[in-house]
């Protein structure tokens, strides 16, 4: 069994309104030291896979196929196996 977590942030390129809005709350709140937010998503994965690399194809394929927008968005992930 493998634990994977995942991190999906919007691309560089491309806009976050949602970002932008966190960032005015912030600041109306006075947090003025705020300059810049982005908003992401955070997904945890119990796999039962054989091996680490078993586990990691298909985070992958998790991700590809559905966890992202890849036109929009980009992830990174972390896999320990449970203990």
């Amino acid at each position: 069994m493998y634990n994977a977590v995942v991190n999906v942030t919007l691309k560089k390129s491309v806009l976050d309104p949602q970002g932008q809005t966190v960032l005015h709350a912030l600041e109306s709140l006075g947090f003025k030291d705020a300059k810049k937010v982005r908003v992401g998503k955070y997904f945890e994965v119990a796999i039962d896979a054989k091996d680490h690399k078993s586990a990691e194809d298909r985070i992958k394929a998790m991700c590809d196929q559905l966890l992202i927008n890849p036109v929009i968005e980009e992830y990174t992930y972390d896999l320990k196996e449970a203990r």
